[in-house]
């Protein structure tokens, strides 16, 4: 996500317009890609123009712009290694478009397609790169020599730029504080439409008295005992029922009365 902490915010709205134009129509040879934490970097594939001795090159270039931009022009590097007159050693483009004839009128695209144009004819005569433009002068045969020997080697195909990530990282300029606002709506809906708890089924129900200061508690879970002869006794506290098995113990126990008081008379 982007953080464009180094340029103002009337800047940043007018660069992600261009950028997305750019993305969408690109200019002929030239694709550019974007910085995610800061829109001051941007990045761009230029291929090789034909009938040049960078044909069937790309080279990666970047523009750095400052915090003034576009009052003071960007500063343009070639990330790729290049045998060109006005690109020095050290990837630092020469190019009066970003030196004296600056006007901040001037747009990303008119920059990038200057810099792809300095590839079709170079400008000895302002040479960053001094064997590159001596050789250019003296010897073009072998300074073309020189410029393939490089293309070949080092501005191989690059990969490519994620597609659509340019309008990915705009958009999110202007959805940051949106989504911020619907993450802070759904967390009051979980709150305020939170579940509450269900009863647990092992709860024991409670029911109140004429009075309706003291509560009774009853539980509706039958309780089994076991009788003497092995009968099952079940009941239901408060009721007082129990079945047959209780009323055979009783009989049982008035038919052992008598033999004991026969065994005390012998």
């Amino acid at each position: 996500m982007a953080t464009n902490e180094n340029l103002p915010p009337n800047v940043i709205k007018q660069l992600a317009k261009e950028l997305k134009s750019l993305d969408e129509s690109p200019p002929e040879g030239i694709k550019v890609g974007v910085n995610d934490d800061d829109f001051s970097i941007i990045y761009a594939d230029i291929e090789g123009p034909a009938g040049t001795p960078y044909e069937n090159g790309v080279f990666r270039m970047k523009l750095l712009l400052s915090h003034d931009f576009p009052q003071s022009p960007p500063k343009g590097y070639f990330l790729t290694k290049i045998f060109h007159p006005n690109i020095a050693t050290n990837g630092e483009i020469c190019v009066n478009t970003l030196k004296k004839d600056w006007n901040p009128s001037l747009g990303l695209r008119h920059v990038l397609i200057v810099v792809r144009c300095l590839l079709i004819e170079p400008f000895p005569e302002s040479a960053l790169n001094e064997q590159a433009g001596k050789m250019l002068l003296e010897n073009y045969d072998e300074y073309a020599r020189h410029a393939r020997l490089y293309t070949g080697i080092h501005a191989k195909p690059k990969p490519k730029f994620k597609s659509g990530a340019i309008c990915e990282s705009t958009t999110a300029l202007n959805v940051d504080q949106s989504n911020t606002s619907v993450l802070n709506v759904d967390k009051k809906a979980t709150v305020n439409g939170a579940a509450l708890p269900l009863p647990s089924p092992l709860a024991i129900p409670t029911t109140a008295t004429k009075g309706g200061n003291n509560q009774e508690q009853q539980s509706i879970v039958p309780i089994i005992e076991t009788g003497v002869s092995g009968t099952a006794l079940v009941g239901i506290p408060g009721t007082g029922v129990k079945k047959e098995g209780s009323t055979k113990i009783l009989a049982d126990k008035k038919k052992m009365d008598p033999r004991k008081k026969s065994l005390k008379r012998l």
